[in-house]
């Protein structure tokens, strides 16, 4: 691949690892302001199970999604490496794995850590 289709291809792994955020972002608005209201206070177990479920299943989705990106991201930096003549844009890029090694450990943590605290909004 060329220099120019390698950029192109990284920024659509880019945008998949902030689409696979919309509906997670979502679902948390919801129950954010659910929990806010105190609604889960007076739902039945039952509901709030089903809110924890649909959270979970949401995030782990998007959590797949986005370390399959990352993981076909890493790959491509490896490419942008071995690109000939490279622009600056393209060397930074290919220097950032360290980061996007770290983007993968966030969103797996933080998304443990966001589940941790939905299980208890809705369940206190």
């Amino acid at each position: 691949m060329d220099e120019k289709a390698l950029l192109k291809l990284w920024n659509e792994k880019r945008m998949q690892i902030i689409m696979a955020q919309v509906a997670p972002a979502l679902v948390l608005i919801a129950v954010f302001v659910l929990a806010a209201q105190g609604t889960f206070a007076t739902a039945s177990d039952a509901a709030g199970y089903l809110t924890i479920a649909v959270a979970a299943v949401t995030g782990f989705l998007a959590i797949v999604s986005q370390y399959a990106a990352i993981r076909e991201a890493e790959a491509l930096l490896l490419d942008m490496g071995k690109v000939k003549d490279p622009s600056a844009l393209t060397k930074k890029i290919a220097s950032s794995r360290d980061f996007l090694s770290l983007t993968a450990i966030a969103v797996i943590g933080l998304g443990l850590a966001i589940f941790a605290l939905v299980i208890w909004a809705v369940m206190a």
